[in-house]
């Protein structure tokens, strides 16, 4: 079954201890997108400057993405600039930039607008309401968010977990959403706002899910 991806498509400008990267290819939609396109197909809806080269648009069509629904619109591609530290779980955010993200009004290919299974990838969470509802009837919604809409953008980002089934947050984001210090306390009150199941990446220890009073804790694979 296809899915249907809403998110960003930015560069992203990352520094840790070990390295750092200037203006890649990065944004949400990229990253689960291709991530997705190893097990099904995937369709892609995003916009973009004019600075956007054409390369990494190829890159997308060669995992078979379907990228019809991205936007190239005048003015300058969304940037986000990080930093981590030996906590690689934790990015510290130093610049967000949305630039042509602030006026892009998502509009879905027709061909889209009957897909089953959505995913509303990182995003201004008005975005994410304005796809959902051109969406006809969609079986399963998951939704990803992070600290940027929790602090800026909460009253929308709560309309928007009221039409959710699947919600992806990382710890911090959980606490910071549902202000509680506990991982089980916060889990039952951001279920409470809507989503039938939360998940909470905790990054190289792996992942928790919390549905209908229970939990399922789920330990990181460990690589080289």
């Amino acid at each position: 079954m296809s899915l249907l991806v809403v998110g960003s498509v930015a560069f992203d400008s990352v520094k840790t201890p070990f390295g750092e990267v200037d203006e890649v290819l990065g944004g949400s939609g990229t990253y689960f997108s291709t991530s997705a396109s190893y097990f099904t197909d995937v369709s892609l809806v995003a916009c973009v400057g004019t600075d956007f080269p054409e390369e990494h648009l190829t890159f997308l069509k060669s995992r078979k993405i379907d990228i019809e629904g991205i936007e190239k619109m005048e003015g300058k591609t969304f940037r986000w600039k990080g930093e981590y530290g030996y906590e690689l779980n934790e990015a510290k955010t130093l610049d967000t930039q949305l630039n042509v993200f602030e006026s892009f009004k998502p509009k879905l290919p027709e061909s889209y607008k009957d897909k089953k299974i959505v995913f509303l990838a990182n995003i201004d969470p008005d975005l994410q309401r304005e796809v959902l509802q051109q969406v006809n009837e969609p079986m399963l919604v998951a939704c990803d968010t992070m600290n940027f809409w929790i602090e800026g953008k909460k009253d929308s980002l709560l309309e928007t977990l009221k039409l959710v089934d699947i919600l992806l947050i990382n710890d911090g984001e959980a606490r910071e959403l549902s202000g509680e210090p506990n991982l089980v306390k916060a889990a039952n009150k951001i279920l409470s706002f809507g989503p039938r199941t939360l998940i909470i990446k905790r990054g190289e220890y792996g992942a928790l899910m919390f549905k209908g009073g229970r939990i399922f804790s789920a330990p990181a694979y460990p690589l080289e």
